[in-house]
């Protein structure tokens, strides 16, 4: 595996927030984050950014990757464009490669199957329970959940959702995530310096 190498699936529509933390901060411990389309034609996001894929779904391998990320998107609950997404995360779960799904994109896992046997959340129990899928006993009240190599949160946990992708990859533990939580979160200013004093060892 190459562990420098992070990869985010872009699609039409995707939520511009809801990954921003995790890769501006993976990419600040040293990976490489690298785009992923059906194709390398320019996406457009909610917020109206145009991201050109740097490589596409059909080239990605599980072994060249550390991390496959999905956000949240309006396709994933309009059809199965972005159904192809969702079995690559397959794919790399097989492997025994982390995934971080956010918001529509726990929907689209959820279809899936990916969810059945994992513990997991989202926006709200009954968006998942509406995919038909099995896994309804393993939701969690949380904002954001780690089970089986997978990390799910729902829309409004961007910062959840990348504690939990920092902890897994260990990017960031103990006192030193809990300070990045807790700056990001809850603006609390003493956690400023937890982190200086961790950058500066």
């Amino acid at each position: 595996m190459n562990s420098k190498f992070v990869h985010l699936a872009v699609y039409d529509t995707l939520a511009d927030w809801e990954t921003g933390h995790a890769t501006a901060y993976l990419a600040r411990a040293g990976y490489e984050v690298r785009t992923v389309g059906h194709t390398r034609d320019l996406v457009r996001s909610i917020g109206g950014l145009g991201i050109r894929p740097d490589l596409t779904l059909d080239e990605l391998r599980p072994e060249d990757s550390s991390l496959f990320i999905l956000p949240g998107a309006d396709l994933w609950d309009t059809g199965d464009d972005l159904a192809p997404f969702a079995r690559k995360a397959r794919e790399f779960l097989d492997a025994g490669t982390p995934v971080a799904a956010i918001c529509g994109a726990t929907a689209g896992l959820a279809r899936e199957g990916l969810l059945d046997g994992r513990d997991h959340t989202s926006a709200v129990s009954f968006y998942l329970a509406a995919t038909g899928y099995q896994g309804g006993e393993r939701y969690v009240e949380a904002d954001a959940v780690s089970d089986g190599g997978l990390v799910t949160a729902g829309p409004t946990e961007p910062v959840a959702f990348a504690r939990e992708v920092f902890r897994m990859l260990g990017v960031y533990e103990g006192e030193v995530l809990d300070a990045w939580y807790r700056l990001f979160h809850d603006s609390d200013p003493e956690a400023y310096a937890v982190l200086q004093q961790a950058g500066s060892r």
